[in-house]
């Protein structure tokens, strides 16, 4: 399994603006204004409005799909936790939605404003309900399966690895399901959490499993994300040779 960091192509992150400092300013906390300035002077976050991009995370999966090619014309793909849409955004671009070709199907918790050819569904992807709707609205089996989706953080280290973790043992099950044969599944992780069994599982059922940690993550984020390409489909029971 390899793991890298991307860049090289992107001029964002060398971008040399003059730093902007918030005042504090009525009951706005320390937490606040740090994450306001950090937002302000965030390289990616002042080009994603230039470029019309709906987050800086559009610079991700386009980092990402730049060097692994797992983004191709015609595909049908999921978004899990899509919310506020950038990956779907580059998607559409890369699949050919404009032209009519492949299709994406993104669901969050939260609201996402429409996006040209995407079909969006507000809902928990953890519902029970959830896959079977993403399924027939996918209308057949996805070439690939995106997550990008992360809990709420509690600030104790231990505890979010394990959420996450969890989301994305779930986002695997579901694509375990719907996916074709040589299909990808792309999910974010933390670096450090405990990830070997779901590793152990990606491994079992994919050619090609890599960690990626994109230029376009903040340097002082443990974000990290699994990319496993070359799906294999486990026969359906009903493929199963009959026995006497």
């Amino acid at each position: 399994m390899s793991v890298g960091k991307l860049g090289g192509k992107s001029n964002v992150a060398g971008a040399r603006d003059l730093r902007v400092k918030v005042k504090k300013a009525g009951k706005l906390k320390h937490s606040s204004q740090l994450w306001l300035e950090r937002q302000l002077n965030d390289p990616y976050v002042k080009r994603a409005r230039e470029l019309g991009h709906r987050s800086r995370a559009a610079f991700k999966i386009e980092e990402m799909d730049d060097r692994y090619k797992f983004l191709k014309t015609g595909q049908k793909l999921i978004d899990l936790g899509c919310a506020p849409g950038g990956w779907c955004q580059i998607a559409a671009k890369r699949v050919g939605l404009e032209q009519g070709k492949g299709r994406i199907v993104g669901i969050d918790l939260l609201h996402v404003d429409p996006i040209p050819g995407v079909d969006l569904i507000e809902m928990d992807f953890m519902a029970e309900e959830a896959p079977a709707l993403l399924t027939e609205r996918l209308g057949g089996r996805a070439d690939g399966v995106m997550s990008d989706m992360a809990a709420n953080t509690t600030g104790h280290k231990k505890t979010d690895h394990l959420k996450i973790i969890a989301l994305a043992e779930a986002a695997l099950e579901f694509a375990n399901g719907i996916l074709a044969p040589g299909g990808f599944f792309l999910a974010k992780l933390f670096q450090g959490g405990d990830s070997a069994e779901l590793l152990k599982q990606l491994k079992r059922d994919f050619t090609l499993v890599r960690n990626v940690k994109p230029a376009a993550s903040r340097p002082d984020s443990s974000e990290l994300y699994v990319l496993a390409t070359g799906f294999r489909r486990k026969p359906e029971p009903s493929d199963a040779a009959p026995t006497d």
